[in-house]
C-alpha cells in the first residue's frame, strides 16, 4: 500500500527486484509512532493509541480520517510496537473468500502463539453482512481488528462492530506537519526543493492536509531538470494546479480562513466577501473553502435559519457542477447568505452538553416505556407499558417521559431569540408548560 506519512529514517534508497526505484513516499514511511506527525494526539504518550502501547495491549479500533493523514501507517506501527503479526486486507479488492483466508491463517498463527493485527482499509465499502463476518473473530481474540475509514463510521459501519471497536479520530495534516515533511523529503533527496519560499508556503497548503499528495508533488519538482527556483504562479502552471498565493505579509492559509469566519461570524458581508475574494484570488481550493462555509452554516447559525446548511450545499453542488469560475458565483452567494442570517450557537452548544452526558451516563438504559415489544415475554417484562402515542393525545403532544431512569431531564439545547429559533423557543416553552402541568 502507498505510505501515509513519512519519517526520517529511510534509507537514501531502495531499489525493487523489477519495479525500479522506490517512490519518495514510500522511502519517507516512519519507522516507529515517534515518527509520524500531524496526530500526537493518538499517538503520544497520552494518547489512546500511545497508551496501548505502554501497555502492550491493543484492542480493536477504526481509524477515521482524511486520506493521506496515516492510517495505514499507523496500523503497520502498531503490529511491530507490540510484536503482533500484521496481515492488511483492502476493502476495494476483498471478498468473502479473503476473509476466511484472513482469520483461518490468525488462527493458524495463534495457535502457534503469535497474535495476528488485521487491517483492513476502507473497511465502510465491505456490506454489512460481510462486516458482520468478523464479529466472532473479533470476540475470540483470534485478530485485534484495525478497520481505516473516510467514511463517518456511525453511518457507514455496523452497530455491532463499532461496539467492539474504539472509534480513533485522525486529523488533517496542518501547516507544520506537511511542513516537516517537505523538509524531510529535502534531506533524502539530499538538496532543497528548486522553488521559492512563497512557492513552497503555497505547496504545502495546496495539498489540504493531505502528506501523501504532497510528497507525490515533491517527487515530481525533484524528478524534474529546473534551472531556476519557481515562483507561486511558476509552479502552478508546472503541476498544472492552482496554487494559493500570499502576499508579502505571507497572510497564511489559516489566517485567512479565521479572517474570512470571524466575518461571517460577525454579520459582516462586505468583509466576508474581501476575506473569500483573498482566498479565491490567491488560488485556494474552492472546495476546501466551500468545507468551511458548510461548518459555519452549522455551528453558527444552526436552526437560527435551517436554509443556511442547505444554500451551503447547494453552492457545493453548483460549484461541482459548473466548475471554475462559473461556480465560484455560487459561493459567493452562499456566503452572504451566511454572513446576512440571523446567527445562533445553539446547537454547536447542545452538541457539546449532548456528548460530556453520554459519556457521563452511557451506561443508562431507555425508561420501558418508550421500549417496543414485539414479543410477548418483553410484554410480561414491562416493555412499552404505559407508552402514550403523541398523535392520540390533545394537541399531538403527551408529555411522556423519554430520560433514562436515575437521569433527571437536562437542557442541551437552548435556542435564542433570534430568526427562527425564536418561534423554536416559544415552542419549547409551550410544551413544558404542558409537561409541568401533567406533573
Amino acid at each position: 500500500m502507498a505510505g501515509d506519512l513519512f519519517g526520517e529514517d529511510a534509507p537514501a534508497q531502495r531499489e525493487g527486484a523489477a519495479t525500479g526505484p522506490v517512490p519518495l513516499a514510500e522511502r519517507l514511511r516512519p519507522r516507529t509512532l515517534a515518527d509520524v506527525v500531524g496526530q500526537e494526539h493518538l499517538t503520544g504518550p497520552e494518547g489512546a493509541i500511545g497508551r496501548m502501547v505502554a501497555a502492550g495491549q491493543l484492542s480493536s479500533i477504526i481509524l477515521w480520517g482524511p486520506p493521506g493523514t496515516g492510517k495505514t501507517t499507523i496500523a503497520r506501527l502498531l503490529a511491530e510496537a507490540v510484536g503482533m503479526r500484521f496481515a492488511p486486507l483492502s476493502a476495494v479488492f476483498s471478498g468473502v473468500a479473503d476473509l476466511r483466508q484472513a482469520f483461518a491463517d490468525a488462527e493458524k498463527m495463534a495457535a502457534a502463539g503469535k497474535r495476528t493485527l488485521l487491517f483492513v482499509d476502507e473497511i465502510h465499502r465491505f456490506n454489512r453482512a460481510q462486516q458482520d463476518g468478523f464479529l466472532p473473530y473479533v470476540e475470540r481474540g483470534t485478530v485485534v481488528l484495525v478497520g481505516a475509514t473516510t467514511e463517518n463510521p456511525s453511518f457507514a459501519l455496523n452497530a455491532a462492530l463499532l461496539s467492539r471497536a474504539q472509534v480513533l479520530v485522525l486529523n488533517r495534516l496542518g501547516g507544520e506537519a506537511l511542513a516537516t515533511l517537505v523538509e524531510r523529503a529535502e534531506a533524502e533527496v539530499g538538496r532543497t526543493l528548486p522553488v521559492t519560499d512563497d512557492a513552497k508556503t503555497a505547496l504545502v497548503s495546496s495539498a489540504d492536509g493531505d502528506g501523501r499528495f504532497l510528497l507525490n508533488q515533491v517527487e515530481t519538482l525533484f524528478a524534474t531538470a529546473i534551472d531556476a527556483p519557481l515562483d507561486p504562479a511558476e509552479l502552478a502552471q508546472f503541476l498544472h494546479r492552482r496554487m494559493p498565493v500570499y502576499d508579502k505579509d505571507r497572510d497564511g492559509h489559516y489566517n485567512l480562513i479565521s479572517a474570512l469566519h470571524k466575518a461571517l461570524r460577525g454579520s459582516d458581508p462586505q468583509a466576508s466577501l474581501y476575506w473569500l475574494a483573498r482566498m479565491l484570488v490567491a488560488g485556494e481550493e474552492p472546495l476546501y473553502v466551500l468545507r468551511r462555509i458548510v461548518r459555519f452554516a452549522s455551528e453558527d447559525i444552526g436552526l437560527a435559519d435551517p436554509q443556511a446548511l442547505v444554500q451551503c450545499l447547494a453552492a457545493k453542488d453548483a460549484y461541482q457542477f459548473l466548475g471554475s469560475p462559473e461556480g465560484e458565483l455560487a459561493i459567493v452567494q452562499a456566503c452572504l447568505y451566511c454572513a446576512t442570517a440571523p446567527k445562533s450557537n445553539a446547537a454547536y452548544a447542545a452538541q457539546k452538553a449532548a456528548w460530556a452526558a453520554a459519556r457521563e451516563t452511557g451506561s443508562l438504559a431507555p425508561p420501558a416505556n418508550i421500549l417496543n415489544a414485539p414479543t410477548k415475554l418483553m410484554k410480561d417484562l414491562g416493555y412499552g407499558e404505559g407508552y402514550s402515542y403523541d398523535h392520540d393525545a390533545p394537541d399531538g403532544f403527551s408529555g411522556d417521559n423519554y430520560w433514562p431512569d436515575g437521569m433527571a431531564p437536562a437542557d442541551f439545547y437552548r435556542p435564542v431569540d433570534r430568526g427562527f429559533e425564536k418561534r423554536i423557543a416559544e415552542r419549547l416553552a409551550w410544551w413544558d408548560e404542558r409537561r409541568r402541568a401533567k406533573g
